[in-house]
């Protein structure tokens, strides 16, 4: 297996990894949602508030995941990982937690601050989140699991409260993702 920075030329494919795996997982309707929702990400955010990653294996693309910045009044720099999808013959063999932490790891390197997700406290805790209260850090949107609402910090032990709002890019800005 191989873990790389995606490219250009693998919009469609990665498009067709998220909407064949949550598809299996979640139904027809949620596959095309979030895979409408991974095609915007790629082809209108910028690439600096920006990051893909993807798992290859004979050159098949067999997992892929996205960070995308988040904003804040106090100008932390912090990404939020939004989605993460693994095709589902693969899943349960840690190529996602592999895969998550080699996205960490180079966000690290580009100096961001604060990694956020929301999902499964269960599954994202065994790459470092831990579950973060909206009083300490507020979402984008509304939660409707506010129990999913996770970080990490990667400039010190716990991520210090941040007043104000956050914001994320236009293509995680909808309600229904949340």
């Amino acid at each position: 297996m191989k873990l790389s920075t995606y490219s250009p030329s693998m919009i469609d494919d990665i498009k067709q990894l998220f909407i064949k795996t949550f598809s299996d997982s979640e139904g027809q309707e949620e596959g095309l949602v979030i895979g409408t929702f991974v095609h915007d990400l790629m082809m209108r955010t910028d690439s600096d508030d920006l990051y893909g990653f993807v798992a290859t294996e004979n050159q098949q693309i067999i997992g892929g995941i996205f960070f995308s910045r988040m904003t804040f009044e106090n100008k932390v720099v912090a990404f939020i990982l939004s989605p993460v999808a693994i095709k589902t013959s693969y899943q349960g063999k840690g190529i996602g937690q592999k895969l998550i932490e080699f996205g960490l790891n180079a966000l690290k390197e580009k100096g961001v601050e604060l990694a956020f997700t929301y999902g499964d406290p269960n599954f994202y805790s065994k790459v470092g989140f831990s579950t973060i209260p909206e009083k300490l850090v507020k979402a984008p949107l509304p939660l409707t699991y506010p129990e999913g609402w996770l970080g990490q910090s990667f400039i010190g032990d716990e991520i210090e409260p941040i007043t104000g709002n956050s914001h994320c890019v236009d293509a995680l800005n909808k309600p229904e993702l949340w």
